[in-house]
Formats: C-alpha cells, structure tokens, sequence
C-alpha cells in the first residue's frame, strides 16, 4: 500500500521581533506579496496530484511511487527558495516608519538574511579583537575607507551587531557623496547609516552610541588602484574634535577586503599592474558604470586596534589644535601599522 499523500506547505515567514513590529493597522506583507504567497501554495499544494495524474496519462502507473518520493525531497526546497523570493520582494515595500536618521528597522530586518549572506557566506568575513570596542558607553570607530562603494560601512556596522559580544548599534556616518550615490546611498541610510555632520554624530555619542566614521572619506573612489590601502589624507581632526567633546573612546579599525570588493577593472591603474604596461597608468578606468556597484566575493578582515581612551583630556581640548592634530596622528599610523601587517600576512584575495 502506497503511503499517504503528505501535505506539503513553504514555510511561514516568521514576525519581526516585537520592537520593530510595524504598525497593527499595517498588514506584514501589501496585497500584491499576500496573493503571490496565496498561489505559490496553492500550485505546491497540487503539485504531487498532477503528477500523479501525468503518470496515469503516460501509462506510468508502476512510476507514481518513485515521482512521489522525489515531490516529497524536492518541494520543500522549492517552498523554502519561493518563501526567499517573497522575502526579497518585501524589500521594495515602501517604508513603515524612520528615524530621526532615515533608518528604517523594518527594512533592516528584511534585508538580515541578505546582509548575512553577503557577509558570512560571500565575503566571508573575519572579525578579530571586536571585544576591544567598550560594551557602554560613547565610542567612535576610525576605520579606513576603500572601494568603489562604501560597503565597509555596511561591514563595519553588522561587525558590531553580530560578532561584538554586546550587539552594539554602531551608525557608520558616510558624507554627503555617499548618501546622495544612486542606489546604494538610501540603501545605505535605510539600514543604518547616517548622513556625516558634527551635529548628529555627537547627539549620538551623547545618547552612549557607537559611530563609525571614515576620515578619508569618499575620495578614495578617485584613488589610483596601486594607492589602495595607503592612507594619505585623514581629515582635519573632525573625530579627535568630536571625541575630546563627548569623551567617547577612539578605537581604529583596519579593514581589508574592501578594496577588492568594488570591481578592480573599473579602477584607473588596474590594468597597468596586471597586464605591466606603464603606458595605461596614465588612462581611466574601463567605463563599467552601474556593474562598479556589484561587489566581488573578495575575502574581508576586520581588526580592531587598542582603545584610546579620551576621558582625561576634557572637553576644552578639544579646542586645544596641538592635541587635536596629536591625537589624529597617532590613530593614522596605528592605523596604517594594522594595514600593514595584515596585508602583508593575507594569503588570497578572494580564497
């Protein structure tokens, strides 16, 4: 006797957690999402009888039980690839509500298995010393900047959340360049970046937040391929400034694997360096428009440095130019040190 038909269904997406439920009058998902899972069901529901039914048809009776057995292996990975699918498309739904920054926690966790997979499974990223950022209290992260698109911001941030043993929320400040980049600059705001300003970075640090900020800022996407990794300009001290205000702790952050992240062959001097032929140093990069925002399944480190500690300094200092231009030295070189030294003990870019 054949064994019963079991009753296959794609899995239910879960709620999100109660703090970034959206509204009660807000369904989960907008009519067009509710009807395109209402017919995946459905079609998965009848799936099984309508081979059933092709096997009688082709005179395929001896074949129902071997068709059921592959339904019953099969469905459930075309169930859990469509619920995927579903999920993907609830990340266009128009947002439920912001904060005062633009972030929107309901996109964010809509975009959590996609921001996972780019950074466990793509990038394969490696966190080490995160445990050296304070679990309270104000700090700012000085991490350099790299890369066609400022997906560090996006790895720095997750870094925090997932790997610090606190989950701290760290808002990676990016400029105006950045935040105002087709596509990815309200991406990137919508899931937690903030638009660089004096003003918003103290009131978090203020609050006891955690900020990121990239003093090298959005030049580096003009940087010539052979100058990746060098940091040549660092700021004027805005974040030394605004840690002596707040007393918030400084912690660097050397980043490697964003560089490589951003299509190398859209980058002036990349095929100079591969193909050696000095006479292409002096050419731009290859016209790759919007394919330069594709990131590439480079392998990313992070690692954080020592913490600095601001406390003793006071707020006046930070009017103090000799200390504020002390203090940003000294976080450059440590810096460049940990690049270094990375760098120079990375075995593969992208294995």
């Amino acid at each position: 006797m054949a064994p019963p038909t079991p009753q296959l269904r794609p899995p239910e997406v879960p709620e999100p957690p109660a703090e970034v439920a959206p509204p009660a009058a807000r369904p989960e998902a907008g009519p067009a999402l509710a009807e395109v899972e209402r017919r995946v069901a459905q079609a998965i529901d009848g799936v099984e009888r309508r081979l059933e039914g092709l096997a009688e048809k082709a005179g395929m009776t001896h074949a129902k039980d071997d068709l059921r057995e592959a339904a019953d292996r099969l469905l459930p990975r075309i169930g859990d690839a469509l619920a995927s699918l579903v999920d993907l498309a609830r990340l266009l739904e128009p947002p439920a509500r912001l904060d005062r920054y633009g972030m929107d926690p309901d996109f964010a966790q809509r975009a959590e298995p996609l921001l996972e997979f780019l950074y466990a499974t793509w990038w394969r990223t490696e966190v080490r010393n995160v445990e050296r950022v304070p679990s309270a209290g104000p700090v700012v992260v000085v991490a350099n900047h790299g890369g066609m698109v400022a997906w560090d911001a996006l790895v720095l941030r997750r870094a925090l959340f997932r790997d610090h043993p606190a989950r701290r929320d760290l808002r990676p400040l990016l400029d105006d360049r950045e935040c105002d980049a087709p596509g990815f600059g309200p991406l990137a705001i919508r899931l937690g970046a903030v638009r660089s300003s004096p003003e918003s970075a103290e009131r978090l640090l203020r609050g006891g937040g955690a900020v990121g900020v990239f003093p090298e800022g959005s030049a580096v996407a003009r940087r010539a391929w052979r100058d990746r990794y060098r940091i040549q300009h660092f700021g004027r001290g805005g974040f030394a400034k605004l840690a002596l205000r707040t007393g918030a702790t400084i912690v660097p952050c050397a980043i490697v694997g964003s560089e490589e992240a951003s299509p190398a062959i859209a980058r002036a001097g990349w095929l100079t360096e591969r193909l050696g032929l000095p006479a292409l140093s002096a050419g731009p990069g290859l016209p790759l428009g919007r394919a330069s925002m594709l990131p590439l399944p480079a392998r990313w480190t992070l690692r954080f440095g020592d913490p600095v500690s601001t406390n003793g300094a006071g707020p006046a200092a930070a009017d103090d130019a000799s200390m504020v231009i002390a203090l940003t030295e000294q976080v450059r070189e440590t810096l460049q040190a940990m690049l270094d030294e990375e760098l120079s003990g990375r075995a593969s870019v992208f294995l």
